[in-house]
């Protein structure tokens, strides 16, 4: 359970507005004909909308005014055909916009977990489960917002200002022209808030994934937090994440507010003042029905406008999540620039690694280590924790990536001349977590790579690695889901299907990772004895506290403080007196 936060690698963004928009819209590639037909739609609507505001004009002047029978019998059937079309062009907005929205919101989790499964490790390493999900999902679900029922708002809005305008400069373009005066003035009041409200987005973006991480932890730490008594704490820090959002909500909301209010103001200022002038200086300048349109047109524009303002924050929290969104897509990928891919190696490897630091850190955890473990031989990593084992054969992988002066060679050939799928085909581990997916034990053995194995295969696999005999009795067999993480099955049950997948895997290359670490005795002897049976024809890496599982390796290096200190076998390093020697009478002393 990760607790750092997140150090994005920055990236060159396109500022909130078209530019960012329109990368955003780039997930809908295919659709844009779709998007077009929207737009178009949505014009058709507020056209609509104002063509009903227009005909307050003849409705007052030939209906009330002048008592127009032809007109009076026509005016039903055009009002119903109004409603009709700004209906029909209403259905075909929503759904061209929700067809493009939804692309995109697929499009782009479908980008986001791709370049999850191919960036560097020390990613994971830095960033919490909680702030990972939290970008997929939050995230993502603010961008869909200004792809579907915002911008659906927006264009309804702008076609229905640019329409009524029409209808205003239509009737009198001076007293039009005196209310679009408040148009710079409203820009500088939405302007001035778009820069703080985004701000608060990505404080409520990043808080989001905090409160994701939390209760991610106390989820799957569930038994650790009942049995330790955690759950004041977990409900206190539960607690002062989502008031911190609380806090930032407010303050959005706030400057929603002030931004809505605003606008609404100087609109109604300008409403009051052309009203003024239109009655006092120029009523006999234009008909009844010309002013009663004029002042609902007015009075119409003022929806819009507050419809603007209201979707300016769902648009600024979708820019914020989109630049977020950005800034992750730009990480670099891990480098697979080699070349070679043999089927099968033979399994020679050489270390020579001066120094290696984690990314984003300056400590050195290994330093002068050079040691060479032959084809089908057994090497064993000893050493304190801290120490750099599981670091180092952490780098045999390429998990992390060596600096030009370290390298690591299968066969004669440095670890980066390999294209990245072909060299980790050539290893298997079975470390001390394993990893169990929330599938069926049949999937989870046959994992990747092995999809296209055979159920006797497997079967083979699970008796080789002594898993078949609490497989066979389960009541669907291999078809058995083993739950979140193999939550249904024990300790020893889990670690020996994960022997059965390193069996079925079959590579020339194997790594135990403190594979028996955190077993009781007949769980570590029947591992042992899967294990051992693994272990034939395969060069293998075995990582150990446990001094008495590695007694049989051809060889042994002891680490310390990411350093080798001693090598030899188990009866050449006992009488050297050294390290060794003190690592294992404090193991063994009575």
């Amino acid at each position: 359970m990760k607790k750092h936060h997140a150090t994005g690698h920055d990236a060159t963004l396109p500022p909130a507005g078209f530019k960012l928009y329109g990368r955003i819209l780039s997930f809908a590639r295919g659709y844009f004909l779709i998007f077009f037909l929207g737009v178009i739609a949505n014009a058709l609507y507020s056209g609509v909308d104002a063509t009903m505001t227009y005909m307050l004009k003849p409705i007052v002047n030939k209906g009330f005014v002048a008592r127009d029978a032809h007109f009076l019998l026509w005016l039903p059937l055009i009002i119903i055909a109004l409603v009709f079309c700004r209906a029909t062009f209403n259905y075909f907005s929503t759904y061209f916009m929700a067809l493009v929205s939804r692309s995109v919101v697929m499009n782009m989790r479908k980008t986001i977990f791709r370049h999850y499964l191919k960036i560097p490790a020390y990613y994971y390493d830095n960033n919490s489960t909680g702030e990972l999900l939290s970008l997929m999902l939050y995230n993502v679900d603010q961008v869909a917002r200004i792809t579907s029922t915002a911008i659906i708002q927006v264009f309804q809005a702008i076609f229905l200002v640019l329409g009524l305008l029409v209808v205003m400069l239509s009737v009198s373009w001076k007293l039009t022209l005196i209310f679009c005066v408040i148009g710079p003035l409203m820009a500088v009041v939405i302007k001035s808030s778009n820069r703080h409200m985004r701000r608060h987005n990505h404080g409520l973006q990043k808080g989001m994934g905090h409160v994701t991480n939390i209760a991610e932890e106390s989820i799957t730490g569930y038994r650790e937090v009942r049995t330790f008594g955690g759950e004041p704490y977990e409900i206190n820090r539960f607690d002062e994440a989502v008031k911190k959002n609380r806090s930032r909500e407010l303050k959005i909301a706030v400057l929603q507010v002030v931004n809505t209010s605003g606008v609404q103001l100087l609109g109604s200022l300008a409403l009051a003042l052309v009203i003024y002038l239109a009655t006092s200086h120029a009523s006999t300048q234009i008909s009844t029905g010309s002013f009663v349109a004029l002042v609902a047109a007015m009075i119409a524009l003022l929806k819009p406008l507050k419809q603007l303002t209201n979707v300016n924050n769902i648009f600024q929290a979708g820019f914020a999540g989109a630049q977020s969104i950005f800034r992750f897509l730009a990480l670099e990928t891990e480098q697979d620039t080699g070349t070679l891919s043999p089927a099968r190696i033979q399994g020679n490897i050489e270390f020579d690694i001066q120094s290696f630091i984690y990314p984003k850190t300056e400590k050195v955890v290994l330093r002068n280590i050079r040691f060479s473990v032959q084809a089908g031989k057994t090497c064993a990593l000893v050493g304190r924790s801290g120490s750099g084992k599981t670091t180092l054969v952490s780098l045999l992988p390429r998990f992390y990536e060596l600096a030009d002066t370290s390298d690591i060679k299968l066969d004669g050939q440095s670890v980066k001349a390999f294209t990245l799928s072909v060299l980790r085909e050539q290893i298997a581990v079975v470390s001390q977590h394993v990893g169990l997916f929330n599938d069926t034990i049949f999937h989870n053995v046959a994992y990747g790579v092995m999809r296209e194995k055979s159920e006797a295969e497997v079967i083979e696999a699970l008796k080789l690695a002594h898993a078949w005999e609490f497989v066979e009795p389960l009541p669907e067999g291999i078809h058995t889901l083993v739950g979140e993480n193999g939550l249904l099955l024990s300790g020893g049950q889990r670690q020996r299907l994960a022997i059965a997948r390193a069996i079925l895997k079959d590579a020339p290359i194997l790594i135990l990772d403190e594979a028996t670490s955190a077993l009781d005795n007949e769980s570590e002897r029947l591992i042992q004895k899967a294990m051992d049976r693994l272990m034939v024809g395969r060069t293998t890496i075995v990582v150990a506290h446990r001094l008495s599982t590695i007694e049989k390796a051809d060889q042994i290096m002891v680490l310390d403080a990411g350093e080798l200190k001693e090598q030899g076998t188990h009866e050449s390093l006992l009488a050297q007196g050294g390290y060794y020697r003190k690592l294992y009478d404090m193991q063994f002393q009575d």
